[in-house]
């Protein structure tokens, strides 16, 4: 313990020694680029070099520090450009960073793709499920949030000296412009600072980030509609008459405006299912690496070109494909790891190291100036924290969380960056106001976390949240609300009708693919049957989530893949490797009467490498299943407490909380003598129904529970089989080997019960992990 506690001292060195590494290797750098007379490629490369490990550098340290990291890569660009490095060896900064027309236009080539690559992890990273959960109070706080410091920021920009505004530019424009960054905050930032206090899920931390999200979204409309106008044609207010000037002004200004509304509206209608459907078909028909990613790339490509056309700016484009793209139901974590990887060491960097770059730091000797950035970070600071607490007041909140509130929606960071060089680089603003604008944001953002958290340490947590809390954390461990796609495959009999029903309850909401098989049915064929259980089952999960004030699963694409001949294993292995989180399979005449498996079973099993959920009816069981409900018997979960034990319990409790039926879980321990109620083999029993019972809770499921330890597992499983049991549903270990083995337990519920059976099981094995399964168990040799 004594060894942790020193953790922190020795590693704050650390990251000290990595800044001033990154610091020292500027003028080492610029002083080889200067002997060696580099061509404009290696110039490019040193300059890409020099952000990325200066940004690092400095944004190390500020992490360790408790600030954003963001703020280090643009600190680091401030110090490479002419505010430290210009100011202390001008040469070897023109060298380096101020050269000629082509070679400024490499790098912010890179710098430009790279605000579309941070607006496309911001929509990704957008939660509009967040939004509708929190309802009003984030409305109100976005609103009075924006408005506010927006309107503070225009008037302000009509009183700044001529000397701020670019040459030519319209102190109209200027002001839509400083309106706009006083009043966004940045997403990232305030989630980053909401996530490191563990207040992500609490409800003002929900609210915060949810107004901010609103906010960020509003912004980037605004700034677009703000570009159109710049773009189309100045305004000038004795121009808006009945003059030709003023009326292409208000033509360019509603085209724009329509554009932009069109746009939004074909996006979240049409344009969410092009988008999807998009991702799953690259993903199922591509072979190549990183398809999907290329695909993703183009749609924000083609969003961004299509704002552009309507007069906007292409951040808009790209911000609304990252919703859209974060919204997609398939591989959405998987495809947000990959880009988020070369989005935050390349074009983060790169981008805040650009914009730094361009502050000149240096100006801020003018009194004058300095008084003038002064005064501009106070508005933007009590204009943000006033609006957002006049919000949390109209809202009914109270006092305090009113103030955490305005404490966490006063950063800016990489928004008011963003939105200022758009700004600069369309000749709205001039280099100085830009410096300002950089420094305000700078100022505020390292502001922001230690206020939030000195706010959020006072607030108490109240008894509905803290359920709301637990159940959320029940669900982070869970399975079956972590499954993103499912897979089918059942045969036109009742064992296949009755698996298909329950993968429609289990599977509401997430995209699922059945692969129909003929042959050795027990009952008439009947066309597309499974295909209505499917949907009758996802249709009760849905009216089951409104019933318990859930918010109801979205209705996810159900694909049919028909084969008239007995389906073989290399169709289902090639389904398979299109990415699903299990498979889930009801064949007739699958279980033979020793509690095997037949061969059909055994085969499409085997193609399959991930988890296993089999529907079973064993040989003694009539040719009728099971109608599940609050009449019917009752769901006997067998539990063990291990965690594939555990992931039977939730399925069974998942179903239950759909159909009503009654469940039981019966904990079967190894058969042995009574034993005391403080010993440890008891007091884990205890702690393992307990974790069930919190599970069952999650699912507004009550359940019975029992122990049994004088009997094998089996026969006791058997015995309570024969009591009203409608359904078994079982985690179970899938042993190493071709054939589906799962245990002696197994195959004795599988002789001996009189009911259908429910098996999930974990991934199969990988050839490396079968040795060191066999060594941990013994039964291998080494």
């Amino acid at each position: 313990m004594r060894q942790l506690s020193f953790m922190p001292n020795r590693r704050r060195p650390v990251s000290l020694a990595l800044a001033a590494a990154a610091l020292a290797s500027m003028p080492a750098a610029a002083f080889a680029a200067e002997k060696t007379g580099m061509s404009s490629e290696g110039i490019f490369v040193l300059e890409v070099i020099l952000l990325l490990v200066v940004g690092r550098g400095i944004g190390e340290l500020l992490e360790r520090l408790g600030q954003p990291a963001v703020m280090g890569q643009l600190i680091g660009g401030i110090l490479l450009g002419p505010s430290l490095l210009g100011w202390l060896w001008p040469a070897a900064e023109r060298l380096v960073f101020a050269g000629d027309a082509a070679q400024k236009s490499m790098i912010n080539a890179i710098a430009q793709f790279g605000v579309l690559m941070l607006l496309l992890l911001t929509g990704m990273e957008t939660d509009l499920r967040l939004v509708r959960r929190v309802g009003r109070a984030c409305f109100s706080i976005s609103a009075t949030g924006v408005a506010v410091p927006f309107a503070l920021g225009f008037v302000a920009a009509q009183f700044m000296p001529a000397s701020l505004l670019a040459t030519g530019s319209e102190r109209i424009v200027s002001g839509l412009f400083l309106g706009t960054a006083l009043s966004i905050s940045s997403v990232k930032i305030v989630a980053m600072v909401v996530r490191e206090m563990n207040f992500m899920r609490r409800d003002l931390g929900q609210i915060i980030v949810s107004s901010a999200i609103i906010e960020d979204t509003i912004g980037w409309v605004i700034i677009a509609i703000t570009i159109g106008i710049a773009t189309h044609g100045r305004i000038e207010l004795a121009s808006l008459a009945f003059t030709l000037a003023g009326v292409a002004a208000f033509m360019a200004f509603s085209f724009t405006l329509a554009g932009v509304a069109a746009f939004m509206a074909f996006s979240f209608t049409l344009g969410r299912r092009i988008v999807f459907d998009a991702i799953r078909w690259t993903n199922d028909t591509f072979r190549s690496e990183y398809a999907v990613v290329t695909v993703i790339l183009a749609i924000m490509g083609g969003m961004a070109l299509v704002t552009d056309l309507i007069g906007v700016h292409t951040v808009l484009g790209a911000f609304v494909a990252g919703i859209l793209v974060g919204e997609s139901p398939i591989l959405s974590r998987h495809i947000e790891g990959q880009l988020r990887g070369v989005i935050t060491a390349l074009f983060m960097p790169v981008f805040f190291g650009v914009a730094g770059l361009s502050a000149d730091l240096t100006v801020l000797d003018d009194p004058e100036l300095a008084l003038l950035t002064v005064a501009l970070v106070a508005i933007a600071s009590l204009g943000k924290f006033g609006g957002a607490f006049i919000g949390a007041e109209a809202a009914g909140m109270s006092r305090s969380e009113g103030i955490a509130v305005g404490c966490g929606m006063n950063a800016r960071g990489s928004t008011e960056v963003i939105v200022a060089s758009i700004g600069l680089s369309i000749g709205v603003i001039s280099h100085t106001l830009f410096t300002m604008i950089v420094t305000m944001a700078v100022i505020t953002t390292l502001a922001m976390p230690p206020t939030l958290r000195w706010a959020l340490g006072r607030l108490p947590m109240g008894e509905a949240e803290k359920k709301r809390l637990e159940r959320e954390e029940v669900d982070q461990r869970g399975f079956i609300t972590n499954l993103e796609r499912l897979l089918v495959v059942v045969d036109e009999g009742v064992v296949g009708r009755f698996a298909a029903y329950l993968a429609g309850v289990i599977g509401a909401g997430k995209p699922t693919t059945v692969l129909r098989t003929s042959g050795e049915s027990e009952a008439d064929p009947v066309e597309a049957a499974h295909l209505d259980e499917i949907e009758k089952g996802a249709e009760q999960g849905r009216e089951a989530a409104k019933e318990a004030d859930e918010e109801p699963a979205h209705e996810a694409p159900l694909t049919r893949r028909p084969h008239d001949a007995p389906l073989s294993a290399e169709a289902v292995a090639k389904e398979a490797r299109k990415g699903y989180g299990m498979l889930l399979i009801g064949l007739g005449r699958a279980v033979t009467a020793k509690g095997g498996f037949s061969r059909r079973l055994n085969e499409v099993a085997g193609a399959f490498e991930g988890p296993l959920c089999l529907v079973l009816k064993p040989a003694g069981v009539g040719r009728q299943m099971p109608r599940l409900g609050p009449g019917s018997g009752r769901i006997l979960v067998p539990v063990n407490g291990t965690a594939n034990a555990r992931r039977g319990a939730e399925l069974a409790l998942a179903v239950a909380s759909v159909t009503g039926a009654p469940v039981k879980v019966l904990y079967v321990a190894r058969p042995g003598r009574d034993e005391p109620r403080d010993t440890v083999s008891h007091r884990r029993r205890e702690a393992v129904l307990k974790d069930i019972v919190a599970l069952a809770d999650r699912y507004g499921v009550e359940i019975e529970t029992a122990i049994r330890s004088r009997a094998a597992a089996a026969d006791a499983i058997a015995r309570q089989a024969g009591r009203n049991v409608a359904l078994i549903v079982m985690g179970v270990a899938r042993r190493p080997g071709e054939e589906l083995i799962f245990g002696e337990t197994t195959s004795g519920v599988l002789q001996r019960c009189p009911c259908p059976v429910m098996l999930i099981s974990d991934a199969r094995l990988r050839r490396d992990d079968e040795g060191r399964e066999a060594l941990r168990s013994g039964t291998g040799t080494g």
